[in-house]
């Protein structure tokens, strides 16, 4: 019986510990570029990328970029700013502003940024920086019963295997894919299969804005 109750009692703490941990996990200090909410990117040509030809900043020479509290809630600009350091042997560029055509998520916008090894994926309040050693240590909200919990649970890096990019939680297994097959992005992610996007070149209307998540725990 007492062994039973040893083994109850793991069971019940071993969660509970593990969301102690991404609850209060400290984060990274924040050195987001100045740039990135001087304004917004709301009305940016996201159909006008940048020419990666070696010409300006390296992606080492940008500080990463982090989600502003649990959210920002305007549409921020570009974190890869005058980068045109070309992108690595094996990666598919796969850079611009991408709207869902899956019923599943109609109203998922997503701009992801390319230079060197870098990828940053902007969508609905957050950002993720990453390459293959630099993990994105970035927030993920998640609602509780009444409550918003602002979670350390985006810790990605960013790899290219097989022209596909391959986040991978903690630099290990894959979570998340981004391509290109068929001239149609595609965004494999867990619970929600295989998502198909198109290309846009403004930002619509309704992502423009994200919730004001202040208030998460």
């Amino acid at each position: 019986m007492r062994k039973l109750l040893i083994t109850l009692a793991a069971l019940i703490s071993f969660p509970v510990l593990l969301f102690l941990v991404v609850w209060l996990y400290p984060r990274p200090i924040d050195q987001t570029p100045s740039w990135v909410f001087d304004g917004d990117g709301t009305e940016i040509d996201y159909c006008q990328l940048p020419k990666l030809d070696n010409s300006g900043l390296l992606s080492k020479d940008i500080p990463q970029a982090h989600t502003p509290g649990c959210g920002y809630t305007i549409f921020p600009n570009p974190i890869l700013r005058g980068c045109t350091e070309t992108l690595p042997e094996g990666a598919q560029d796969i850079r611009g502003l991408w709207k869902s055509i899956d019923p599943r998520m109609p109203d998922h916008v997503e701009r992801v940024e390319q230079c060197g090894d870098r990828v940053v994926v902007t969508a609905h309040g957050l950002i993720h920086d990453h390459s293959p050693d630099m993990l994105s240590n970035d927030v993920s909200p998640r609602k509780i019963g009444p409550f918003l919990f602002c979670l350390r649970m985006s810790q990605a890096t960013a790899t290219w295997q097989d022209n596909q990019l391959h986040q991978r939680l903690f630099g290990g297994p894959t979570v998340v894919k981004r391509y290109i097959e068929n001239r149609v992005y595609k965004w494999e992610y867990p619970g929600n299969g295989t998502i198909k996007m198109k290309r846009i070149c403004k930002l619509p209307d309704h992502a423009k804005t994200s919730p004001d998540r202040s208030h998460a725990l």
